[in-house]
């Protein structure tokens, strides 16, 4: 699910490219969404690129790709350059019954904190079931469920359901669940530098915490997020 700003953005992005060949400029962006600082681009492209939507080319300039649009826009007449697994549209002429075949169930272990870590997760307290899609990677799976604000620039709210896989490594950039010193478990984006660790907040109003990395276990990577209204 897309915020009406990353809508408003993935809309514009694929407009230009479709027809100037390449994505418009931060500048151009920042004007047409009527944003007042290029950071607030940024957060936008970040959370469209952590969902799917689009991917940064390295070494380019405008380096931005069109993976895929939502389900709206393409109905609406859009037609992007599909690729790396997307299906194809006669492969799922019924979308509802398409996510219900596929739908696989995975344990809910607790809350993670998105904000001040909380105590460890340790145990299973529902099942929820997500789009296998979401899934299809190598690996275990679990879900967690979200307190606190300190991801919302990310697109994670407060009571959303991320989808983790279970990994012990990550790359700086990823959004993962770090377990702090074996007794806190929290959501952030990782970054390492050296021989140490940062948890990164993405919001404003929390400060960036940095630890050895002997401190930091990974105990997963963010794949997918589930919101309910």
């Amino acid at each position: 699910m897309l915020t009406r700003k990353q809508l408003e953005l993935l809309d514009f992005i694929n407009k230009r490219v479709q027809r100037d060949g390449v994505p418009p400029s931060f500048d151009e962006m920042k004007d047409a969404l009527d944003l007042r600082s290029k950071s607030g681009i940024h957060r936008l492209i970040t959370a469209l690129e952590e969902r799917g939507f689009i991917r940064r080319l390295a070494h380019r300039a405008r380096a931005l790709e069109i993976v895929k649009l939502p389900d709206a826009m393409e109905t609406a007449g859009f037609n992007p350059k599909v690729i790396n697994g997307d299906r194809p549209d006669q492969a799922r002429p019924n979308r509802a019954l398409d996510v219900q075949v596929h739908a696989v169930e995975l344990p809910v272990m607790g809350q993670i904190a998105a904000g001040v870590p909380i105590e460890a997760i340790n145990h299973e307290s529902h099942r929820v079931a997500v789009p296998g899609a979401m899934v299809g990677g190598k690996g275990n799976h679990y879900a967690l469920e979200v307190r606190g604000d300190s991801m919302i620039d990310a697109g994670i709210n407060d009571g959303d359901v991320v989808v983790i896989r279970e990994v012990n490594t990550a790359e700086s950039g990823d959004i993962v669940v770090a377990l702090v010193e074996d007794q806190e478990a929290t959501l952030k984006r990782f970054r390492r530098n050296g021989s140490s660790i940062a948890l990164e907040a993405a919001n404003p109003a929390y400060e960036t915490r940095v630890y050895r990395d002997d401190q930091v276990k990974v105990q997963g990577r963010l794949v997918g997020l589930i919101r309910t209204y």
